[in-house]
């Protein structure tokens, strides 16, 4: 069996394998449920597309999820809006958050959203005062090193995705937070340990499904993105 029959072998045979939901579940996630467990908390998940909303609830079924978006047509359907409490629907560029209550939620999400927005870091500022005290909030955005990094299909390179138009650190955005009293839980590369075990189980799978592994397979394992998760003191 020459090489290229053998992974078209394997990812059929690992198509088959059932991965435990608790490995599949994303890294915010697991930090969420450190602080809430399986208490009811309330959520404003910033940028709500690729059906976050019910990938959320199935995990936190106690979960009050409201989202924001620039278009209610962004990888949402009807599953994902009954699972939502509330939708804003708003260009966050424009910086006009005055329908969103101040104070009202215990978690707050912007998961790959300010690296798309010119003015991404002052998005961020008006947002802060969303969150309750004692709140959560947790961000994630490409790292610089993405710049160097190979291109691929669904992004790798920061440069992949054309609506990709600043890029932040973690200095950067950690002092905007210190300045709304917000204190550091952790922050830094993201290299998920689940992600990465199931790296060579989901690379197999893309190349027998595409021919070639999808740049978000290799996110954690290169350390594609940054992240920051903080609590509002």
């Amino acid at each position: 069996m020459d090489g290229g029959s053998f992974c078209i072998h394997m990812g059929s045979v690992l198509s088959k394998v059932k991965v435990p939901k608790r490995l599949l579940s994303s890294f915010h996630f697991s930090l969420i449920r450190r602080s809430y467990y399986d208490r009811p908390f309330t959520m404003l998940d910033v940028g709500c597309g690729n059906h976050s909303a019910f990938q959320t609830k199935s995990f936190f079924p106690k979960c009050r999820y409201y989202g924001i978006d620039l278009s209610r047509e962004y990888g949402n359907d009807e599953n994902d809006f009954k699972s939502m409490s509330g939708f804003y629907e708003m260009d966050l560029t424009k910086l006009d958050f005055g329908t969103i209550p101040d104070a009202f939620f215990d978690v707050m999400v912007m998961r790959h959203v300010l690296e798309h927005l010119s003015n991404g870091d002052q998005v961020l500022v008006g947002l802060l005062n969303k969150l309750k005290v004692g709140g959560h909030l947790y961000i994630e955005w490409p790292s610089s090193r993405s710049i160097t990094f190979p291109s691929r299909a669904n992004t790798l390179n920061f440069f992949d995705d054309p609506t990709h138009c600043k890029q932040f650190s973690v200095a950067e955005l950690s002092k905007i937070l210190d300045g709304g009293s917000f204190k550091i839980i952790r922050s830094g590369t993201k290299n998920d340990p689940k992600a990465i075990l199931l790296t060579p189980v989901l690379a197999l799978r893309s190349w027998t499904a595409h021919g070639r592994v999808q740049g978000p397979i290799l996110w954690d394992l290169l350390g594609f993105a940054e992240f920051i998760y903080a609590k509002k003191e």
